[in-house]
């Protein structure tokens, strides 16, 4: 069999650029993403989080919790992941996380829904070409209740750039 020719395959751009956002405006995510027993002792696993709040059930029923408490890193990761496509799938540093806030425990089983706002936009003063873009996003179990909040920052290029 002969190698694929790579250059019949077309690029496909994705992804906002720095013009597509503007203060106050609100952006849901897509459909959500439901919480695994699984999901959760493989990250926590893997991230060597070996807390029994995590990985016990009758620990977590111990301490008055109907089951275990879904690791907080991983419904960060999994919320940052669920905006992606559509706040900085076009490229571009991730800068950080500010005020991230966890509300009500995540327990295996439970849906995420997230959305986010544009909270600050500005283009750099030192790179050309790129902005900077700050949104503040909210995830909500399935009853509605505010699991985390947290404001993110990434770099944006502007329209007519593909790569920074």
């Amino acid at each position: 069999m002969s190698d694929p020719d790579f250059d019949s395959f077309p690029l496909v751009v994705k992804g906002r650029k720095f013009e597509d956002f503007t203060v106050g405006q609100k952006i849901p995510h897509h459909w959500g993403r439901t919480l695994t027993e699984a999901d959760n002792a493989i990250f926590s696993s893997a991230t060597c989080a070996w807390i029994p709040l995590y990985l016990n059930a009758e620990y977590a029923r111990g301490r008055g919790l109907r089951d275990v408490v879904v690791n907080p890193m991983l419904v960060l990761c999994t919320v940052v992941g669920l905006s992606v496509e559509d706040l900085s799938e076009s490229g571009g540093p991730f800068l950080g996380v500010d005020d991230c806030r966890f509300g009500v425990p995540v327990h295996p089983g439970d849906t995420l829904v997230a959305r986010s706002e544009v909270v600050d936009k500005r283009t750099s003063s030192s790179r050309p070409g790129v902005g900077i873009v700050t949104w503040h996003t909210e995830a909500h179990n399935q009853r509605g209740e505010l699991v985390v909040e947290l404001q993110r920052t990434n770099l944006v290029v502007t329209r007519g750039k593909d790569l920074l």
